[in-house]
């Protein structure tokens, strides 16, 4: 059920938007090649399981770690969802 202006649907379509955005996100930060032996942050080892599990692995564990919790922090809300964006 729509509201307002909105044809029935709409809702879902922001819903299934949001989710589409996200698994291209994921998608594009997917690594691939030769895993490196070291972390490209601190220059520690890699272990030779992440290496393999993870094809094209760049950062030790703990780097990832990190980075994800920065990302995470950083990500804003959802323009298509504002009603800001909604009145322009």
């Amino acid at each position: 059920m729509a509201g307002g202006w909105s044809r029935d649907g709409a809702v879902q379509d922001q819903i299934d938007a949001s989710v589409e955005d996200e698994v291209q996100r994921a998608r594009s930060q997917l690594g691939g090649g030769e895993s490196a032996r070291y972390c490209d942050e601190c220059d520690r080892a890699i272990p030779e399981a992440r290496r393999k599990a993870i094809p094209g692995v760049r950062l030790c564990i703990a780097c990832q770690s990190a980075l994800e919790k920065q990302q995470s922090t950083s990500r804003g809300f959802n323009r298509r969802g504002s009603k800001d964006s909604q009145l322009r």
